[in-house]
């Protein structure tokens, strides 16, 4: 199923500023920061990645029960995309 650019806004927004989170972790690795500062960013970019790949099947989850019922929905493909994520 293919979503609307409207339905993903947000989803895309969060994997933006998450992208622009990463690369500061990067520089911060090359110009020497402490470790530590450095995995706390990265736990950061790590977990607004993660809400963006969740918000984003149940996005495509709420437009497949919207458009074609509950009957439509694979269980099965969905549990395997929610696993993917874990």
């Amino acid at each position: 199923m293919r979503l609307e650019a409207d339905d993903v806004k947000t989803v895309t927004t969060r994997l933006k500023r998450a992208h622009g989170h990463l690369a500061s972790v990067i520089r911060m690795l090359e110009d020497g920061a402490e470790c530590e500062d450095a995995l706390t960013q990265l736990a950061a970019v790590n977990k607004a990645i993660s809400r963006g790949g969740y918000a984003l099947v149940a996005t495509g989850l709420h437009q497949c029960l919207a458009e074609e019922g509950p009957d439509s929905v694979d269980t099965k493909k969905l549990e395997k995309l929610f696993l993917a994520l874990a």
